[in-house]
């Protein structure tokens, strides 16, 4: 299929680069060249503007850091026209970020106004999935819609599922998220409690991990550094999941939890910790280093 793919940051790379390995004709957009000049080595196409990337496609991927640019990129900002003003043809619109439930239904309503499908489709798995190909897919929009993205969507992810109505891979995404910045602040927390009581990390971590405190986290992304090969927290927390997305995502989650008036305290708390460990400095690093957090003063 012909795909445009915009937003090439640590997931929407190797999304991307899937999607070429997979056969697609893809032709990508990002505001950094250098992003553009690596996926065009391997193989895709590169436009100057989005729009030209859009023009021809039967599918339009992105795959933006927040709302903001989602809305900018489709509905236009400071009086300059969107995207959905710009196509000519009616592509399948599949937007991969994780963006408020508010934002995906007022762009998904103009994009229907405007005859175009538009499925919100955030994603789970961290860089390592969108490198493997094994990502989750938590999407929100038309049935319909849903069946025409699943080939699409296989070719970058393993587990696929239809949440709902517009929003709902949203609403879906920000609880995901949600368990998950409680699940990497608590591990960090236990990790540094049985450091400094002598425990080695490894050891620790190995109990942890067959008892009842097993979790994600312990299984594919420990926090603590020289633990876990591969992982984040051995790359001295570089690239990743920023600790500013996870952030940006637990407050999605209080603002979701207000409007409903929802009783999340450990969300809270967590929103709490990495706005504290965003403040220090660490914004631009992966969230694991919030283990770091628990370690002030060594």
């Amino acid at each position: 299929m012909k795909i445009a793919f915009i937003g090439l940051g640590n997931m929407g790379a190797p999304m991307a680069s899937n999607l070429v390995n997979a056969g697609h004709d893809v032709t990508v957009f990002d505001l950094v060249e250098s992003a553009m000049q690596a996926l065009e080595n391997e193989g895709a196409n590169r436009a100057a503007t989005a729009e030209g990337a859009a023009k021809g496609a039967e599918v339009v991927i992105s795959m933006l850091p927040a709302g903001v640019h989602v809305k900018g990129l489709y509905l236009g900002r400071d009086g300059a026209p969107g995207l959905l003003d710009a196509l000519e043809a009616k592509p399948l619109i599949i937007d991969a970020s994780t963006i408020s439930p508010e934002d995906a239904r007022t762009v998904a309503a103009a994009a229907k106004k405007k005859g175009l499908t538009w499925l919100d489709a955030p994603v789970s798995g961290g860089v390592g999935g969108a490198k493997a190909g094994t990502l989750t897919f938590i999407v929100g929009g038309e049935a319909a819609g849903f069946e025409q993205a699943k080939p699409v969507l296989e070719a970058m992810g393993k587990n696929i599922f239809h949440a709902g109505d517009s929003g709902a891979g949203q609403v879906a995404k920000i609880c995901n998220n949600m368990l998950l910045g409680i699940l990497m602040s608590g591990t960090a927390e236990a990790l540094a409690l049985g450091v400094k009581n002598g425990m080695d990390p490894a050891v620790l971590s190995e109990i942890m991990k067959q008892s009842s405190g097993g979790n994600w986290a312990l299984n594919v992304y420990n926090p603590w550094p020289g633990v876990m090969e591969g992982s984040a927290a051995s790359r001295d927390y570089q690239g990743g999941f920023l600790t500013d997305l996870m952030a940006k995502d637990l407050g999605l989650a209080w603002e979701l939890a207000l409007g409903s008036k929802s009783t999340v305290p450990m969300g809270s708390q967590a929103r709490n910790l990495f706005a504290l460990h965003s403040a220090q400095g660490n914004g631009a690093i992966d969230f694991s280093s919030i283990q770091k957090l628990y370690r002030a003063g060594e």
